[in-house]
């Protein structure tokens, strides 16, 4: 089934040095766009991620240290990066928990300014969890009844994704080929950040989700216990949230 799209839509997979949101770099980018038109076209990037790739993590996608270290870094890419995906929506596999959230890490650190939450995402993985509960290997057995070969290459991670989202299109009548509404379909929260810290209450307002303050207006927070805009700033949070925060405190500011 041809995807039903307002915007180009482009269905991206990260391969990394390990989980962590925060902490964590790119070690492989790879990227399949969708053109209003059908047309396809494609940008992948081996990434020097400037720090060590743990043994584990490499068994796991291949990249050692030795792989990547005359790649160029994330900074050197970012822009051409941030071009590929100007004026799309997104989708992935599990990319609304992991690779967009590690990707705008990656831009904020490149410091490539680029408006991620303007737009749609699309994640596979949660339509796949919401029907069937299983892996990508799987998904791609049970819709595409096709066996996944050179899993956890990015490359070959991406166009099954892509693959797998057409062919649930076709298996579930109820599923509607739309972007706006596959991304609300796979989204679990609404999330005002990426790592959801922080979360839109009924009034759209960003609200805290975790800790003490869980369930307040970041901005009453802000007034009220003015130390703790310092301690998100100097804790081990995502640089995105703590951009999200800063914003919120500005906004308030210029009021």
């Amino acid at each position: 089934m041809k995807l039903n799209l307002k915007n180009p839509i482009v269905f991206l997979d990260l391969e990394t040095t390990g989980i962590n949101v925060a902490t964590d770099r790119i070690v492989e980018f790879a990227a399949i766009k969708i053109n209003l038109d059908g047309s396809e076209e494609t940008q992948r990037y081996v990434i020097n991620p400037e720090m060590h790739i743990p043994k584990k993590t490499s068994e796991i996608h291949g990249f050692y240290d030795e792989d990547v270290k005359d790649s160029p870094t994330f900074k050197e890419v970012a822009r051409k990066v941030a071009k590929f995906i100007e004026g799309c929506d997104l989708g992935g596999y599990n990319s609304n928990k992991f690779d967009i959230p590690l990707l705008a890490e990656e831009f904020i650190r490149a410091g490539v300014d680029i408006e991620m939450k303007k737009r749609k995402f699309v994640d596979v993985q949660t339509i796949f969890h919401k029907k069937e509960k299983r892996t990508l290997e799987a998904a791609y057995k049970f819709y595409c009844e096709k066996d996944l070969k050179d899993a956890h290459s990015a490359e070959a991670d991406t166009r099954a994704t892509y693959e797998v989202l057409k062919a649930q299109l076709d298996k579930y009548p109820d599923l509607k080929n739309d972007i706006d509404y596959l991304a609300e379909f796979s989204s679990y929260n609404k999330h005002a950040d990426f790592a959801g810290r922080l979360v839109f209450d009924e009034d759209g307002d960003e609200c805290i989700n975790f800790g003490k303050h869980k369930g307040r207006k970041v901005k009453d927070v802000l007034d009220s216990d003015p130390g703790y805009y310092g301690w998100i700033m100097q804790g081990d949070f995502p640089l995105y949230t703590k951009k999200v925060i800063t914003n919120i405190k500005l906004r308030a500011f210029n009021k």
